[in-house]
This record gives C-alpha cells, structure tokens and sequence, in this order.
C-alpha cells in the first residue's frame, strides 16, 4: 500500500530531513534567518524608511541594512536588533521554548521587532 501525495510543503521537508539531527538544525537557524530579515523589513517599510534612512538612525550604512534583510544572514545579532526596533520604535521580545520534534507539529515563536 503506498502513501498519499501530499502538497503540504511542511510535510515534505520533513519526510526529507528525517532523523537526521545535522539537517534538520540547519534548517531549524535557516527558518529564524528568514523570520528575522522579515521581520526587519516589515517594520522598516511600515514605518516608510528607505534602508538609507535607517541606516542613518542607527548609524550604520545602508550595506548594513541590506544584509540584515537578507534571508541568507547569518550575523544577526541581538544588540543590532534592539538598535533597529528602538529606531523604530519597536522592542525585541525573546521566548526560549521547548523544540519539537516534527516540522509539522512545529509552530514558529517569532521574536518582536
């Protein structure tokens, strides 16, 4: 008897990744690295601010600024992040919560900015 398809991209990548403990970690950071240029960017354009602009609030360059709303960054850092949101007006909230064992299961807890 064979399994249904699904299209449930979730579902997928965790059948791919298994129990492979390696993968599925580099995944794991690879979500909060999407998540927190997202959030970056979100609030930034909420609040109508080029990357310049912000740039400047936070006396950084706007080089900075890119790379922090690149899904691919992996130099986040807290200090950094707490100088963006009080930029914008915005605080940093942080919850450390138990990890799940299986993607689908997994709900993100999404730091504020």
């Amino acid at each position: 008897m064979s399994k249904k398809p699904t299209s449930d991209g979730m579902e997928i990548l965790d059948r791919m990744i298994g129990d492979d403990t390696e993968v599925r970690e580099m995944y794991e950071q690879a979500k909060v690295n999407v998540h927190v240029a997202q959030l970056i960017y979100d609030a930034r354009t909420e609040a109508g601010l080029s990357q310049t602009a912000l740039a400047r609030m936070i006396g950084t360059t706007q080089s900075v600024i890119s790379r922090l709303e690149d899904a691919d960054y992996e130099g986040h850092s807290l200090s950094m992040l707490s100088r963006v949101a009080q930029a914008l007006d915005r605080e940093v909230k942080i919850d450390l919560v138990p990890i799940v064992p299986s993607l689908e299961d997994a709900s993100f807890p999404s730091p504020s900015v």
